[in-house]
């Protein structure tokens, strides 16, 4: 996919997935804004402008209303525009229902719901100007089928798909698409912690007999984001080995 001269803002990208697709959209040309609360979104930053893409730190919560604004105005004042937004940063708080706190329940939907909405919100303003933008969110298989101990995940993650078919419908007339992708299981550092007999079972589920990798995520970002799927919008694609 050619998105050279795109500007792009991934949020939660200084690890994991975020990071995978961080890389992989300046690979095909854009320019990306690396968000994350560490010090990795630097790192990753440094290792974007080493490929000679350029890469562009900004450590900020998304579930904070002014540190997404950050985010937003730091991106158009260095880059003049905002073409693509991958809303990637999400954290787990699995527990029971019976013994999930309020803590727990709140971070979760904070950090990857809220921030859908702070971060798509701010962006639209920049897209409609310019007539063009992609949003592209990552759920989750969970947030369609469920999970047991993962309530708060789930309902966060179908509350990431509905949000993103009603933007679409919203702003479709202005050139901007909005989809969601919904990651099955990915072989990233959580997964890799299991004991090997748990990783098995999982692997025994996928009928394509493996565990995705962030690549397979980060590829599908970049066709969305790219002129090719410009007809694509309100859709929630599945990445997960044919396992729902």
């Amino acid at each position: 996919m050619n998105l050279k001269g795109k500007v792009a803002i991934v949020t939660g990208s200084g690890r994991g997935i975020g990071r995978v697709i961080a890389l992989k959209l300046a690979e095909a040309g854009s320019s990306v804004v690396v968000n994350d609360i560490g010090e990795s979104a630097k790192e990753l930053a440094r290792e974007i402008n080493n490929i000679g893409r350029k890469g562009r730190a900004v450590l900020g919560d998304v579930s904070c209303t002014s540190d997404v604004a950050k985010i937003a105005e730091t991106t158009i004042k260095t880059y003049g525009r905002i073409d693509i937004l991958v809303n990637n940063a999400g954290i787990n708080r699995d527990q029971l229902l019976v013994r999930m706190t309020d803590e727990d329940w709140d971070r979760v939907i904070n950090i990857d719901l809220k921030s859908v909405f702070l971060c798509t919100r701010a962006v639209l303003r920049s897209m409609i100007k310019q007539r063009w933008g992609r949003i592209i969110s990552i759920a989750s298989i969970v947030g369609l089928i469920g999970n047991a101990g993962q309530a708060n995940y789930a309902s966060a993650k179908a509350g990431i798909i509905g949000f993103t078919r009603s933007i679409a419908r919203e702003v479709a007339s202005r050139g901007i698409t909005a989809n969601a992708l919904a990651p099955g299981f990915i072989d990233t550092e959580m997964t890799q912690k299991l004991p090997e007999n748990r990783r098995r079972e999982l692997i025994s589920r996928i009928p394509c007999g493996r565990l995705g990798s962030p690549e397979d995520v980060a590829s599908a970002v970049c066709f969305l984001a790219s002129n090719e799927a410009s007809y694509i919008t309100g859709q929630v694609l599945t990445i997960d080995g044919g396992m729902t």
